[in-house]
């Protein structure tokens, strides 16, 4: 289990990553032999999935198993695996619901596409064909957790322990993207409404559901599963404010969209809320003329990068985070834990709240 270089994390993801080209080399070839038509769309949902990734919801899946005291065989890999082709349909539609150019430092999958009908100077609007695409892909990929979570080969009993985690995980996610676009479309400002946005849009889809699925897995206690409700839902809430950060203050080589996205999408997020409800009336005025302005230059991202700065909304969103993250943390006395799971779990909380991408 344990890389050549020590860490644990490392080989399990090299599991998890071996699982997924396997599948995905296969659901590829199969969408190929439909039509040469289909080659573009599995040329690069393969590539979206397998060039990069840090496979959080399979290695906290992974966590919640090892967690039981169990021993993952191939097939369990397979089936924690399986949860990653979740978050490829929630970037994909992200994307597009978004209007993104970029995602991990390339073109968008709805941005290929249009490229595509552009290249091959095909009818119609290029930007919907896109959009069309792009979705269709989305949902594609899940349809593919689906199909491998059921083709993993685990137990008919195992199968079952998991389903209810696995459903609850994609109704919590869509419920999530739902409210954030309805927080945006309310243009006010709430830190309360951002951060249930940011429960369900990423803590509970990205921890504390793919721990269960683990704990359900490894036929785990159900205080086990309470136990990382208790781990799962702070550090979720702390990882989507470290996302909300990088948003804005994030390095484009790094994370792959550039600079202040988020300040010219106007997208509104706890720390947002908080520089808007810290904002003395100058700051508040610039804040209105600039923010969710499309057209944003470079010196007016600096400028609101300086006003949430000045605001103390950064330090206070930073303290939000320290906190939710130690609150995590104290859930990990629970006895039941494995040791091992118990590092893992404190390696994976460093991981999700210190990250840069």
């Amino acid at each position: 289990m344990t890389s050549p270089d020590g860490s644990i994390l490392v080989s399990m993801r090299d599991d998890i990553n071996l699982a997924l080209s396997d599948f995905v080399k296969t659901g590829s070839q199969y969408l190929s032999n439909i039509g040469v038509e289909l080659k573009p769309v599995a040329t690069e949902i393969e590539k979206f999935l397998l060039d990069s990734g840090k496979r959080l919801r399979p290695l906290f899946a992974y966590a919640g198993l090892l967690s039981t005291g169990k021993k993952p065989t191939p097939q369990m890999i397979k089936a924690v695996a399986s949860l990653e082709l979740i978050h490829v349909c929630a970037l994909i539609h992200d994307d597009v619901m978004d209007n993104s150019d970029t995602r991990r430092g390339a073109p968008s999958i709805h941005k290929i596409f249009e490229a595509i009908h552009n290249q091959q100077k095909l009818s119609g609007s290029a930007s919907q064909f896109g959009s069309a695409s792009a979705i269709l892909m989305g949902d594609l990929a899940l349809v593919w957790s689906a199909q491998m979570l059921h083709t993993s080969g685990i137990s008919d009993q195992e199968l079952i322990g998991v389903l209810p985690f696995y459903d609850e995980m994609r109704v919590e996610l869509m419920a999530g993207q739902y409210l954030d676009v309805f927080e945006q479309s309310l243009a006010t400002q709430s830190i309360e409404r951002s951060m249930k946005v940011a429960r369900f849009k990423s803590g509970k889809y990205t921890i504390e559901r793919p721990l269960h699925f683990g704990v359900a897995l490894g036929n785990g206690s159900t205080d086990l599963l309470k136990a990382f409700t208790d781990y799962g839902i702070p550090l979720g809430e702390a990882f989507q404010l470290r996302d909300d950060i990088l948003g804005i203050f994030g390095n484009p080589k790094e994370t792959g969209k550039p600079a202040g996205d988020d300040l010219r999408e106007g997208k509104r997020t706890a720390l947002i809320a908080a520089t808007f409800d810290k904002a003395n009336k100058s700051q508040l005025e610039v804040l209105d003329q600039y923010f969710g302005d499309p057209n944003l230059s470079d010196v007016q991202i600096s400028l609101l990068q300086e006003i949430i700065v000045e605001t103390g909304a950064l330090s206070h969103i930073e303290s939000m985070i320290k906190q939710l993250a130690e609150t995590s943390l104290n859930a990990l006395a629970y006895e039941a834990i494995s040791l091992e799971g118990k590092r893992l779990l404190q390696e994976l909380a460093q991981l999700a709240t210190n990250r840069k991408i």
